[in-house]
């Protein structure tokens, strides 16, 4: 806002979740509606209102996991895009056609859609309205699925007003055409949403997937009033699943009793799907069925890679660039397929194909191998970075002191995987080796003391592996010597040193220093820009 990126004429409110235990986007979103009806009374029954989830701990994108999902750069706009400029741009046609409401989205998500010049899409009508995007079987099992009522759409024309018989959350194939999800598309292309093919029926079948939804105002004050009921909550609701899945008509309660989603199970959660059921039922599910529409989906290290380096159709239809708001010279090497986002590279340095570099400071004598994430760092030293080596540095504030930590780990290792017991943390891969191999090599012992976790959760996520060092380069080379120790099997001493793993980095984080290191590279580059204009 003070930098005039966003527009000045919005009330803006920040709610964090209450302390305790996950409360999932469902019960963020009941807690939104707490926090604005604190703020503003009664006024805020002739809102209409955005709610974006910023994006929990991203344990599948570590690098938005200390400053969010919705704070994501982009790689075009001068100074660069964050996704929450883009959200604001693509739904900026919405509150025109809106009556007082909620509308809610995830931060990971981007919908593209063409309309007719008479056609407009409309938030008009009571109880829930949710757009829906045609996309091939395969999508539809990660997503939720519409049932639609077959005599109220034809799948023709841009933007058509359906009803909607039931919704289901990630079906399987099965399922979805037990429940008569299926639809065949006409002589019309087949639209289907990138980067997730695989047989998936055949092409002209399809099924309608969600994204952005909408509660009226009243139905919202429905939820809110459930919200008080319950007091504080203490288990994870979705607001997809365990909202949507209580509409339509032919919506049944079995879902209530389905943990398999579930990150955690709580004695709660099944109570409170039944209640929230037993309110929302017989609500309405109105269904905007964008037929011309691209769901695109950037939560994953590499679905992020893909949409920013490769030949992606969101890279053409966002026109992103290889290049963006970076002080990037002449001499520097790259190749058109990588993604340079807010850096400043030095004359020397080689960037491979299919790698991303953000808000980072790349010394002549560094090399980045291929399909590699860097960011927040500074390198300043000779090194050779690995191609699908993923690099993430974190300010930390620990006892009043500022140290920094950058975790490592291999772009495709799996960060949300734990074990319960100790004698199976060899089935936990750390850039292709084990981690006891690891363990053994960074002289670490292998205890219940190594990892952070409360609920015996022991995974690459908990695991206390990364050194707290005084100084953002020395953090960056350390991390990068324990990965050249794991590559060529030599042993390298981590004793000596405090140890911090993801989750407790994020505790920890250190926002004003982590943003202030992106000032400073922020005013490097308009400077610099300022002299070349001159």
């Amino acid at each position: 806002l003070r930098r005039g990126e966003l527009p000045r004429g919005v009330r803006y409110l920040v709610c964090a979740d209450p302390p305790g235990p996950r409360i999932g986007n469902g019960g963020s979103t009941l807690h939104v509606l707490q926090c604005l009806e604190e703020q503003y009374g009664d006024q805020w029954a002739s809102f209409t209102v955005l709610v974006i989830h910023s994006g929990g701990y991203s344990q599948r994108l570590p690098n938005a996991s200390a400053l969010g999902k919705i704070f994501t750069a982009l790689p075009f706009g001068n100074p660069v895009f964050q996704m929450l400029e883009l959200k604001l741009a693509m739904y900026i046609d919405f509150p025109r056609h809106m009556k007082p409401g909620v509308l809610v989205t995830c931060s990971d998500d981007i919908e593209l859609y063409s309309t007719g010049a008479t056609e407009t899409i409309t938030f008009d009508k009571p109880g829930f309205t949710a757009l829906a995007h045609p996309s091939d079987l395969a999508v539809g099992t990660t997503h939720g699925v519409f049932v639609l009522d077959p005599s109220s759409f034809s799948g023709e024309g841009g933007v058509e007003y359906v009803s909607c018989y039931r919704f289901l959350h990630k079906p399987d194939v099965e399922t979805m055409r037990q429940s008569g999800a299926v639809c065949v598309r006409g002589d019309r292309p087949q639209l289907s949403s990138s980067g997730n093919r695989g047989d998936s029926g055949t092409a002209s079948e399809c099924v309608y997937t969600d994204s952005v939804f909408y509660i009226d105002h009243s139905t919202a004050k429905q939820l809110l009033m459930f919200q008080k009921q319950m007091g504080t909550l203490c288990c994870e609701i979705d607001a997809y699943g365990d909202f949507l899945q209580a509409l339509g008509p032919g919506a049944t309660p079995d879902y209530t009793k389905n943990t398999s989603n579930v990150s955690k199970e709580d004695s709660g959660l099944v109570e409170a799907r039944q209640q929230l059921y037993s309110l929302l039922q017989g609500t309405a599910l109105n269904v905007i069925v964008l037929n011309n529409s691209q769901f695109y989906h950037i939560g994953t290290t590499q679905e992020y890679l893909f949409h920013f380096t490769a030949e992606s159709k969101l890279r053409f239809e966002l026109d992103l660039q290889p290049v963006a708001f970076s002080i990037f010279p002449d001499t520097a090497k790259t190749l058109d397929q990588s993604s340079i986002m807010q850096s400043i590279l030095e004359p020397g340095c080689v960037i491979g194909p299919g790698s991303v570099i953000e808000y980072s400071r790349i010394g002549p004598e560094v090399s980045v191998g291929r399909g590699s994430i860097v960011s927040g760092c500074y390198i300043n030293f000779s090194v050779d970075i690995p191609s699908n080596c993923f690099l993430s540095s974190v300010s930390v504030k620990i006892r009043d002191r500022v140290g920094y930590v950058t975790m490592v780990f291999g772009v495709g290792d799996d960060l949300k995987r734990s074990v319960k017991l100790l004698s199976d943390i060899h089935s936990l891969q750390f850039f292709g080796a084990s981690l006891p191999e690891c363990l053994d090599l960074w002289s670490i012992e292998a205890s219940d003391q190594l990892f952070s976790s409360e609920d015996a959760r022991l995974g690459l996520w908990t695991a206390r592996i990364f050194p707290v060092c005084s100084t953002l380069s020395e953090s960056v080379r350390m991390s990068l010597n324990m990965l050249n120790s794991v590559q060529h099997t030599s042993a390298f001493k981590l004793s000596g040193f405090q140890l911090l793993s993801v989750e407790e980095m994020l505790t920890h984080k250190d926002v004003e220093e982590m943003l202030k290191f992106r000032k400073q590279i922020y005013d490097e580059i308009c400077l610099q820009r300022r002299k070349e204009k001159s």
